[in-house]
């Protein structure tokens, strides 16, 4: 029995007196909030030094990234001018305290500080990941309770195939076909860059330019580049999203069946209420529940999928230059970026655990 029901039984009729109410554990929003920050450093230490030694496991970043290219002295100077060849426990203790003072290194192919590649193209993964959510809330969730609504018949038989094939479809081979169609054959939208030269040109001239497109073609003022930077964002952003989407829909469906099912539904519909009006006030805030729920696991999956995506669609974000840095071998760069990510994953589980806890309180508990 549970706790809610317990506190909800009346006093027994024996006429002994009844028992005191039970006080709920938990301490409350505040006491949730705290406990749920204090995690996020253990979480952040242990994926950093899970990336070190995933890193380091292959050697020195020096030796892996120019072996072969140098001699064995001049290879020998360049690790002991690093400090590569000292013990690893000690490169790793250096490694934490360059983190913590926001220093993650230089480049060893084009010896740029990394945390000007992370700021340089950051931005875009970012505008990417939120193009990749609208794309995922506007296909997910309306699909999401028609196939709830129409449990076991047709259109819910139809998208559950199309959320299967939305979720098991590589990123990368989506990215292709939507290419092929919509870039090739039809010819009606960009199939690589974040804009045109010409836009990318009047953007640069700006004083203030943030690295996110769509805010800095605002700035530029002119329907023409808002148009041409939307236009370049659609087919990266669809082939992300409908992965994304597929979970939503299923997630949606699943409570969507829960919730009609209730007998304050069936209620509410001997009385008269419409279908559309059930569905809408009954079933779409409980819908939207285990959405936030999963969105943080769902960050980890977008940002993994970005790296796919950007290099199919040459979108010059972080997952790109991953792929770039991991193609010459530098470790230094790939553990930096690794190791953010790595932040913003949790950064982004605490958050939502704090909405999920705003909106259901039972989350707290």
């Amino acid at each position: 029995m549970s706790q809610t029901e317990t506190l909800s039984q009346p006093p027994a009729a024996t006429g002994t007196p009844a028992a005191p109410a039970v006080k709920r554990k938990g301490g409350g929003l505040g006491r949730y909030i705290l406990w749920r920050f204090l995690l996020i450093f253990p979480t952040i230490f242990i994926l950093v030094t899970m990336v070190f030694i995933l890193m380091r496991g292959i050697g020195d970043p020096i030796s892996a990234a120019l072996g072969g290219r140098l001699s064995p002295d001049q290879l020998a100077e360049r690790v002991a001018a690093a400090g590569y060849d000292r013990p690893i426990f000690v490169q790793y203790f250096e490694y934490l305290g360059q983190i913590f003072t926001g220093n993650f290194g230089n480049t060893l192919t084009d010896n740029r500080p990394v945390t000007e590649v992370l700021l340089t193209y950051g931005g875009a993964t970012l505008e990417l990941a939120f193009y990749t959510l609208i794309v995922a809330f506007i296909v997910g969730i309306p699909l999401g309770m028609v196939a709830g609504y129409f449990r076991d018949r047709y259109p819910d038989a139809l998208l559950r195939i199309f959320a299967i094939l939305c979720y098991a479809t590589p990123v990368f081979f989506a990215g292709l076909i939507l290419k092929l169609i919509f870039g090739v054959w039809l010819k009606v939208l960009p199939v690589s860059g974040r804009a045109s030269v010409g836009t990318e040109l009047k953007m640069q001239l700006l004083d203030s330019k943030t690295g996110i497109y769509i805010i800095d073609a605002f700035q530029v003022g002119t329907p023409a580049a808002i148009g041409d930077v939307l236009s370049h964002a659609v087919l990266p952003g669809v082939t992300l999203g409908l992965l994304t989407a597929g979970v939503f829909l299923r997630l949606v469906r699943t409570n969507v069946i829960g919730t009609l099912g209730r007998e304050y539904v069936d209620s509410a519909r001997s009385r008269g209420v419409n279908e559309f009006r059930l569905v809408r006030k009954h079933a779409y805030k409980p819908a939207l529940i285990p959405i936030i729920t999963v969105m943080g696991l769902q960050i980890a999956m977008l940002l993994g999928g970005a790296v796919l995506t950007e290099t199919t669609f040459e979108w010059r974000g972080l997952g790109f230059q991953l792929a770039q840095y991991l193609g010459a071998r530098d470790f230094v760069a790939v553990q930096g970026i690794v190791a953010l990510l790595a932040v913003i994953v949790a950064l982004t589980n605490f958050i939502v655990d704090i909405i999920a806890a705003l909106i259901d309180p039972r989350v707290r508990y």
